[in-house]
């Protein structure tokens, strides 16, 4: 089992930063990859941003790319995304997800690629 805790959320202006934390801890030998994803309300979870823990490779979604930044502390087992330049439009639950999304099938963009999820937090940025 794997838990994932998240935090950092809150309230910005358009133009603004924020961070989030994920810690991850438990059996984490069962993952292979920490992933944000982001969702409104009505809408499906879409990816934000991806590391893959062996090679740390990081990838983005296109519309954060240049603004989001995920970075990781192993000794910490803890994931960061640091927000900047943050738009209306990045309003959502945060969430923080971990899995081996290579052997789940489904690809690491996508939400059904972790098994593993974390409580999610809000971040709402005002124009």
């Amino acid at each position: 089992q794997v838990q994932l805790e998240e935090s950092g959320g809150g309230l910005a202006q358009a133009g603004e930063s924020l961070r989030l934390s994920c810690v991850v801890s438990g059996r984490t030998d069962s993952a292979d990859s920490t992933a944000w994803f982001r969702q409104t309300p009505g809408k499906k979870r879409e990816f934000v941003a991806l590391n893959r823990w062996r090679s740390d490779a990081t990838f983005y979604e296109d519309s954060v790319k240049g603004r989001f930044t995920l970075s990781r502390d192993i000794a910490k087992m803890t994931w960061y995304l640091q927000m900047n330049s943050l738009l209306p439009e990045d309003t959502a639950v945060y969430y923080c997800a971990s899995g081996d999304c290579s052997a789940a099938g489904y690809g690491c963009t996508v939400p059904d690629g972790y098994y593993y999820w974390g409580q999610g937090t809000q971040v709402t940025v005002s124009s």
